[in-house]
């Protein structure tokens, strides 16, 4: 197709592939984009005046199509059809006949149509896979329910715990789960294409799964294994993003070292004595006085001079990025983080990862509305399957496949989470001496029994592994790692670059030991540029992408996300892998997939540089609102929680009919008849008014009663919960997102599921808990790699492994 961009065999494993686009919206755009920037042909079936994204422009009097659907739809083709033609859905229906994936989205002009319907393409294709991304998934109670990014993120958990004291709780902005359900749609459906015969499979995206998932580190397990939960109350990072001399800069503390190295940066020696502020709650609790010291010296300095002083000492730290910004930033120029539309209108981030070093990425044009339906209409296509019978069902899409696992914390254990749910045999790789440090937040005390087995986080994420414990620093324990490696597919970590280096493992090093080794390295800013061994988190790489800039209110500094970049970061490189797995068969050879976590943070927050670089149009934060649909925002209920709280409401339109539904559900006839409110720019451009009236009549009711009047009216809405609540949706119990599991030591837990239901990844998803430390020494060093009893013994003896932590410390 002439959308198409020119493609490398190399470098576009699926270029064989064929996508059919029904989708429309962010979610199922960015699922194609990440399809068609794997080689695969994307066809877009659009209807009428086409994809609602081509017409965001945000209040500017534009006619073109804007930024974010160029940018998501690069490299596609566009068919124009008229849904209520039959003859024209039969044409839809033979392109999925001879397509691979179907993308479909429940907010699609063509998701009204029947036979279009993902059940019934399955039925009718089940050679060919279906992707359906909808707010609740395709069953349930609420599986038809409204629902919006806003309303999605109230009922999460995460739109609860953030925000400033005396202030709303806050959304994170950008509409980032949809970004997220998209990432998440794409790693599923490559995964079913994995295999060598055609059976494809029902791929159920729940948007409200994607967001617990990604929204706060399990804390339903969390409460299952303390009896409380986590998080009661809104709270932010203390410190966290203040403003300085000249703009903005960003900081994380995780760790007890990192907050008095924080001390001595702001010169308050005072703190270091005060073993209270170690911890971000009791920082929380004394908020006022604290913020004070670290605001008074940060306005004293610039940006740049606190990023080199506190990078010297390792304190995660970051400039705060947005759209105008991150283009000048040296170290993104430096990785190449960045390149031109197609058009040359715009700029936009390069790929999430890198496979062998190479960079380069040219996204195709954008299709203009239809350009392609006469050439699509006169190809011929060759069916894939007749649908007279069903293909034997295959075995789980990487089984047969050992990841050797040298992750922590969250972002790189969420990549082999998911490929040990999907059948991979995974050895987490851990020592006596550095355990996997997310076991350092634990429930139990230091002097309690077994206390790094009582980590929630670990246990969440952790399921399905082996787990051994060798001490690689130790040159015994590398030879027995290299011997484990040589066996091995894929080797995945996501340390700061410096760490393997140290250790002599090299990627050469790696590949001499075994040619057909997949690395996937994660590291916060990649593995070259000035900012190469700059430490991160998660929240880091949201403060200089971009994506922190968007949350919070417009009166107050930005408020970080949290961590949202960590999962989504390995989602990202589950989908590098993917394609150096099919890369492998062609070369025979394995390779580097390098997937630095900030490549996904510019990805998530794409929209902001293409508008500004296009238009000269800085988006901005609007704390619970939106510059696109109003009225939309928070709204206190009248019932209270524990006497102290009272519950928020979400309360979000997205359309003209449910601007009608809300107006006569409050009986404002006469807000129908006001012009001022007859399109979304006028109700975005007057909801203050709007919000005081709802607000009032939300005072009187309680949050149950708003919640039960406004869905059976189709209007979006949703009680802010707090992340730990989850537990108590009936939508997740029905689709059998909780599983409780029984562990040796921690007793029963609960455990979360995967946003992406595969119909050929039969449930339970977790088949074991996550293993006590250092569970399958003898297993895999005396089965797998053939060591004697008597060395097996030397070992222990020697600490190159063993089941008990040296010396580790709690460190959150």
């Amino acid at each position: 197709m002439t959308g198409r961009a020119t493609f490398d065999p190399l470098s576009s494993p699926f270029a064989d592939r064929r996508v059919i686009d029904l989708s429309e919206g962010i979610a199922g755009g960015y699922c194609t984009k990440l399809l068609a920037d794997a080689g695969a042909e994307v066809i877009k079936v659009e209807s009428g005046t086409g994809d609602f994204l081509r017409h965001r422009n945000h209040g500017r009097d534009d006619a073109g199509d804007s930024p974010l659907f160029r940018l998501l739809a690069a490299s596609k083709s566009s068919v124009l059809v008229d849904p209520q033609l039959p003859t024209d859905v039969e044409f839809v229906r033979s392109l999925i006949a001879a397509a691979d994936v179907v993308v479909w989205s429940s907010d699609s002009a063509l998701a009204k149509v029947e036979a279009l319907h993902p059940e019934t393409i399955r039925a009718g294709f089940p050679a060919t896979s279906v992707v359906a991304i909808s707010p609740f998934g395709l069953h349930g109670p609420w599986a038809h329910r409204a629902a919006t990014d806003l309303t999605i993120q109230a009922w999460a958990g995460g739109l609860g715990q953030r925000g400033n004291p005396g202030q709303p709780p806050v959304a994170v902005g950008g509409e980032v789960d949809a970004w997220s359900a998209g990432t998440y749609a794409a790693s599923a459906a490559l995964a079913t294409l994995l295999g060598d015969d055609p059976f494809g499979a029902l791929i159920d995206v729940s948007i409200l799964e994607t967001s617990a998932t990604t929204h706060a580190l399990h804390p339903v397990t969390y409460r299952s294994m303390a009896g409380k939960p986590f998080q009661s109350v809104p709270y932010v990072n203390i410190p966290g993003i203040e403003r300085t001399k000249d703009g903005l800069v960003g900081f994380m503390i995780i760790t007890g070292q990192q907050w008095q190295d924080f001390c001595v940066l702001v010169e308050r020696f005072d703190w270091l004595e005060d073993e209270s502020l170690m911890y971000l709650t009791k920082r929380n609790a004394r908020a006022d006085e604290v913020h004070a010291g670290i605001e008074a010296w940060c306005a004293a300095r610039t940006t740049d001079e606190i990023v080199e002083l506190a990078s010297t000492l390792r304190i995660p730290v970051a400039p705060i990025g947005n759209g105008r910004t991150v283009t000048t930033i040296e170290h993104f120029s430096a990785i190449n983080a960045f390149v031109r539309s197609a058009d040359g209108t715009f700029v936009q981030p390069s790929r999430s990862f890198r496979i062998d070093g190479d960079s380069a990425y040219e996204p195709g044009p954008a299709p203009r509305l239809g350009q392609h339906t006469e050439q699509v209409r006169a190809a011929e296509t060759t069916p894939r399957t007749t649908g007279d019978a069903e293909p034997h069902a295959p075995s789980l899409p990487f089984e047969g496949l050992r990841v050797a696992d040298l992750t922590q914390f969250w972002a790189g254990p969420s990549m082999s989470h998911f490929l040990g749910m999907l059948g991979a045999e995974v050895i987490h790789l851990e020592s006596t001496r550095r355990p996997d440090q997310i076991r350092n937040n634990s429930v139990r005390a230091l002097t309690e029994a077994d206390w790094w087995e009582w980590s929630p986080m670990y246990q969440g994420l952790n399921t399905n592994k082996l787990d051994v414990t060798l001490d690689i620093s130790n040159a015994r324990g590398r030879e027995l790692a290299l011997k484990l490696f040589a066996q091995c597919d894929v080797l995945v970590e996501n340390f700061s670059p410096r760490v393997l280096d140290n250790l002599d493992l090299t990627f050469e090093d790696l590949h001499e030991v075994n040619p057909r080794l997949i690395v996937v390295r994660m590291p916060g800013f990649g593995l070259s540029g000035p900012w190469r061994d700059f430490t991160g988190y998660a929240q880091t790489l949201e403060q200089a992408s971009g994506m922190a800039w968007l949350t919070g209110h417009p009166d107050s500094p930005p408020i970080v996300p949290n961590g949202l970049c960590d999962p989504l970061s390995g989602a990202h490189a589950v989908v590098g892998l993917i394609e150096a797995l099919v890369r492998r068969r062609t070369t025979g050879l394995g390779g580097l997939v390098e997937a630095p976590m900030i490549l996904t943070a510019l990805n998530l927050a794409a929209e902001q540089v293409a508008e500004y670089t296009a238009h000269g149009h800085l988006l901005r934060r609007t704390g619970n609102k939106s510059s696109v649909i109003a009225p939309q925002n928070l709204y206190l209920a009248a019932d209270e929680e524990d006497g102290t709280r009272r519950r928020w409401v979400a309360i979000a339109v997205s359309d003209d009919a449910q601007w009608t539904s809300l107006c006569r559900v409050l009986d404002r006839p006469d807000w129908l008849e006001d012009a001022r409110f007859h399109t979304a720019g006028g109700r975005c451009a007057h909801q203050p008014e709007l919000d005081e009236a709802i607000a009032a009549w939300c005072a009187v009711r309680a949050s149950d009663d708003i919640v039960g009047t406004l869905w059976e009216s189709d209007v979006p809405v949703a009680k802010v919960l707090m992340p730990h609540e989850l537990d108590d949706i009936p939508q997740l119990d029905a689709r059998r997102f909780w599983q409780d599991l029984d562990h040796p030591l921690v007793g029963r837990i609960k455990v979360g599921g995967h946003p992406a239901a595969m119909s050929n990844v039969p449930l339970p998803l977790h088949r074991s808990p996550a293993p006590v430390l250092g569970q399958h020494n003898e297993q895999v060093l005396c089965g797998l790699l053939g060591i004697s009893e008597a060395e097996f013994a030397a070992l222990e003896d020697g600490g190159l492994v063993g089941t008990i932590p040296a010396g580790a410390t709690i460190q959150w």
